[in-house]
């Protein structure tokens, strides 16, 4: 949550300088009282507030990326009294990316408040196809690729890494330059019920290698039952490739 106390706790120096740029003066001559802060000025602002904020927001996420940050035109017309007092930058939803609005409020002596539009987006690299699939297909290092993309306008679950797809198999068919994320995604069945595995019992350097059978499905990684079938023992191994499986001794 970022809230207009603590932007001003870190941005108190920052306001105080650009208020005092913000006066409309003609050369030579003192501020007068009926000076205005204009639409460009408001501009300004939002642009500083926004710059600190999502610094903070990827600082305490640690997100890496790139962000851009475009603020919306205001009308040309709008003539606000100047504040006498510095002006207060609050962001009015939970998260600085997408669609945001900042409200610039001023508390002096003529109070006013102004709502200012601004795009943010933050930009990293995400897996994606780079070929169409069939539900069902295994992905392997051709089918996929990383490209940047503004995340902001993703759902949750994208994934940053290609290892994190490399050999799971598709729920759904997917096309040409699509962004991949878990739910498109589950573990391929390296060993399926009732395929005559390999068991090695490991114990250090020392392992023992036992015929058994699987009875339930797995990916690889994934923990399955299985019997051996020298002493008809039914314990739980770890898949660690097609028709084999592991267990600590």
């Amino acid at each position: 949550m970022y809230t207009k106390t603590t932007f001003s706790r870190r941005l108190t120096h920052w306001l105080t300088g650009s208020l005092a740029a913000l006066c409309v003066v003609a050369p030579g001559l003192q501020p007068q009282a009926d000076a205005f802060t204009l639409p460009e000025q408001l501009i300004g602002v939002t642009q500083g507030f926004l710059e600190f904020t999502v610094e903070d927001y990827l600082a305490t996420t640690q997100t890496q990326g790139r962000y851009e940050i475009q603020v919306n035109n205001l009308d040309p017309r709008l003539r606000m009294p100047q504040c006498s007092q510095q002006l207060d930058a609050s962001l009015e939803s939970t998260t600085p990316l997408g669609r945001v609005t900042v409200k610039v409020r001023c508390d002096g002596s003529s109070p006013w408040t102004v709502f200012v539009p601004a795009q943010v987006r933050l930009l990293r690299d995400v897996v994606v196809m780079t070929r169409p699939l069939r539900r069902e297909s295994v992905i392997s290092d051709a089918d996929v690729g990383l490209r940047e993309r503004d995340v902001g306008t993703l759902g949750p679950g994208y994934l940053t890494q290609l290892d994190q797809a490399l050999g799971m198999k598709l729920i759904r068919p997917v096309v040409v330059d699509q962004v991949l994320t878990q739910v498109h995604l589950e573990q391929a069945e390296v060993v399926r019920k009732g395929d005559q595995v390999v068991i090695i019992a490991r114990s250090g350097s020392l392992s023992v290698r036992m015929p058994g059978e699987a009875l339930t499905k797995g990916g690889l990684q994934e923990q399955i039952r299985v019997r051996n079938l020298n002493s008809k023992r039914v314990v739980k191994a770890r898949v660690t490739g097609p028709g084999q499986v592991e267990v600590s001794m």
